[in-house]
């Protein structure tokens, strides 16, 4: 088995996940950051990370760490990394391709005795049903006999300068008892928050998308509070504020759920319960209302511009903000674009503006392009969608100028104080 002082790394996949994890462990040794996106090679090497989880400094700082788009790098390296994603499809089934790619391609290098780790959120046993049997078909190695695996799953959250990576404890596990302690201890050596050692890969798996499942279920029935409480005329948010004075009740808050995690890992495990047999209920139950949301809040906004007799046909709406949370350029799964779509249903006329995303992102993915430039007095109704820090700084006044004489501001994420906005979700 191998020695921690004999350990080369290879991280395979380098956006949110990846990186981050990549410049710790090349703290203390040396380390190969492999991706297939050559572009993202490029800036990397330029010592610049556009997802900002690292800024330019710390990543320029890092001596051991070596960036590649060629597999010939990695012959090297006997411990492999997968931080690759794992989208879902149209359907919202699992979209495993990323990580069978990335499996067969570790078959065409992986050598006796290395070990592979998985980091990528997946459904319960799939990395022992789906991933570990294409690199023993591709490598002729046998599993656990000539090269052994772990699962230790991620637990980035985006754009949190806070809790990072080294300050998350760390769920660990292996393909053996010896490969387990291993992996803990690799990962121990740049965890300062400590690590857990499941028991199995499959109960590291599942711990990891119960996580999201249970903040998305949280998101879900406050959501459906809101709209409840929107029927009965009640602000949601001093309701929550006046509940939030016992002990035990949760501090989540509404809000549009998006994202390549809370809004994707549920349906991993769906789909696992219904190929087990088991029908689940609560948890689409949840998602369907938070799927919905986008729409919802385009739906009541159009309500309240009606509400003010303000024309809604070809009526100018400002949504300030287009990725999935705030503070963070990330625009994968925005739901965002349901409240674009709907508007635009209404025959209105929608800019969108935020600062943090890739114009050229935006466009390829949505087809929207970005406004730059604000010009005053221009919109019929201004949503804060996202709460950047930009917008909080901005306040009211600055937000307003951007709104014709008669307009309706609407704060979907409780930017700002009550009375200031002239909705609120």
């Amino acid at each position: 088995m191998l020695k921690q002082s004999e350990v080369k790394i290879a991280i395979i996949g380098l956006g949110y996940v990846g990186l981050p994890l990549a410049v710790e462990f090349g703290k203390a040794r040396d380390v190969i950051g492999f991706d297939i996106n050559q572009k993202r090679i490029d800036e990397l090497v330029g010592g610049h990370d556009s997802t900002r989880e690292v800024d330019d400094e710390s990543l320029q700082s890092v001596k051991g760490l070596k960036f590649s788009s060629n597999i010939k790098d990695l012959a090297d390296c006997n411990v492999y990394i997968v931080t690759v994603p794992t989208p879902i499809d149209d359907a919202n089934a699992p979209d495993l391709t990323p990580l069978r790619k990335a499996s067969a391609m570790l078959a065409t290098v992986i050598k006796e005795n290395d070990i592979v780790i998985y980091e990528s959120t997946v459904y319960p046993g799939a990395t022992e049903e789906v991933c570990l049997p294409i690199i023993e078909k591709g490598s002729g190695l046998r599993f656990n006999q000539e090269f052994y695996a772990g699962y230790s799953p991620e637990r980035i959250n985006p754009g949190d300068k806070v809790n990072t990576l080294t300050k998350i404890k760390k769920i660990t596990s292996g393909s053996t008892p010896g490969i387990a302690k291993f992996i803990d201890d690799l990962y121990g050596s740049i965890i300062t928050a400590g690590t857990y050692s499941a028991s199995s890969i499959k109960v590291a798996e599942a711990a990891k998308v119960i996580e999201n499942t249970q903040r998305d279920l949280n998101i879900a029935i406050i959501n459906e509070f809101a709209k409840i409480f929107n029927q009965l005329g009640i602000d949601t948010q001093e309701v929550l504020e006046a509940a939030g004075t016992k002990w035990n009740f949760l501090p989540f808050k509404p809000g549009l759920v998006g994202g390549h995690c809370i809004s994707v890992d549920p349906y991993y495990l769906t789909y696992k319960a219904k190929e087990v047999g088991y029908q689940p209920e609560v948890i689409l139950a949840g998602r369907r209302i938070n799927d919905g949301m986008g729409r919802y809040t385009a739906t009541q906004l159009v309500k309240a511009v009606s509400r003010k007799k303000i024309h809604i046909d070809e009526a100018r709406v400002l949504i300030l903000g287009f990725t999935f949370k705030g503070d963070c350029p990330d625009v994968r799964n925005t739901k965002i674009i349901d409240m674009v779509d709907e508007l635009k249903s209404f025959n209105m006329q929608v800019d969108v503006h935020d600062t943090w995303a890739d114009p050229d992102e935006v466009k390829h993915e949505y087809g929207i392009e970005l406004v730059k430039t604000l010009t005053p007095n221009s919109y019929d109704a201004i949503v804060l969608a996202v709460d950047h820090s930009e917008f909080k700084a901005w306040g009211e006044a600055k937000i307003r100028s951007y709104g014709k004489e008669k307009h309706v501001l609407y704060d979907v994420k409780y930017v700002l104080k009550k009375g200031e906005s002239d909705l609120r979700l």
